[in-house]
């Protein structure tokens, strides 16, 4: 049975707020250390919810072993059970808790006794990239002869010169760009719709 926002006009989907970046802390690093909770999260931060059955095949996992995962990430406060979305009593569904996270920063510092688990958290970070760099590599052979005419990533490497303020700017506009991206598929199980991982990294010459 759908449901409307009063004043949204019907067939029209409620306007999603901006998502606000979250901080991450001592137990969100030390259960991102695990490869299928960081998909989880992952995943679930990409749409307005998930069954937890429909998420077990997704990610092909057992159910049993998924439940146990999810019970991880809603204990360290990133997911949720979202029993509004459920069909019945017996449907469990989960969404993310929220859809940005990032580390800390000058203005709101990891704290020195959670360097243990940022180091384990980055060191999985960089794993991740590895991998997904790797398939994105060993695809590209196959695109750029023709034989996989799919598009099934992109990889954009360049130079700029800009100034610190200039360069801010930049990232903020690109935030945007992926804030309106986010929006435009939230329901679980649309047609044609995949699911895509980004990363956006720049780095100054003189790191």
């Amino acid at each position: 049975m759908a449901t409307e926002t009063p004043g949204t006009p019907a067939g029209e989907r409620p306007a999603r707020k901006r998502a606000q970046p979250r901080t991450m802390t001592s137990p969100m690093l030390k259960a991102m250390a695990s490869p299928l909770r960081r998909r989880i999260v992952s995943v679930l931060a990409a749409q307005d919810y998930a069954r937890a059955t429909d998420l077990a095949q997704q990610l092909d996992v057992p159910a049993n072993k998924l439940s146990y995962h999810l019970r991880i990430l809603a204990d360290a406060g990133m997911v949720r059970e979202a029993p509004q979305f459920a069909r019945d009593n017996r449907d469990r569904v989960w969404q993310a808790a929220n859809e940005v996270y990032r580390l800390g920063s000058p203005e709101d510092p990891t704290p020195d006794r959670e360097a243990l688990s940022l180091g384990a958290y980055l060191s999985q970070m960089e794993l991740d990239q590895h991998a997904a760099l790797s398939r994105v590599l060993a695809w590209v052979p196959d695109y750029a002869t023709g034989r996989d005419a799919e598009p099934k990533a992109e990889l954009a490497i360049g130079t700029l010169r800009l100034t610190p303020a200039e360069a801010k700017d930049l990232f903020q506009d690109i935030e945007r760009v992926v804030e309106a991206a986010r929006k435009l598929h939230r329901e679980p199980g649309e047609p044609g719709v995949k699911t895509w991982d980004y990363t956006f990294m720049a780095v100054r010459e003189d790191l």
